[in-house]
């Protein structure tokens, strides 16, 4: 939902920018930084997964020999 967040984001600070509303720009700011970093983690989750894989079958190949 990080892509769904960051549109909110941007749309808060739209509006407060419209709005002249310091806060609501605050708000949307931090909801779509919130919601980038959401992304980047689930990234590196998935590459630290990939990792892990590749670490077990590495060390399953070598028992094997």
């Amino acid at each position: 939902m990080g892509w769904l967040d960051k549109i909110l984001g941007r749309a808060k600070q739209t509006a407060g920018t419209a709005t002249d509303s310091p806060s609501l720009q605050r708000e949307g700011a931090h909801q779509e930084a919130a919601a980038e970093a959401e992304e980047l983690a689930h990234e590196h989750e998935d590459i630290a997964q990939e990792a892990r894989e590749q670490a077990a079958q590495e060390k399953a190949q070598e028992e094997q020999l």
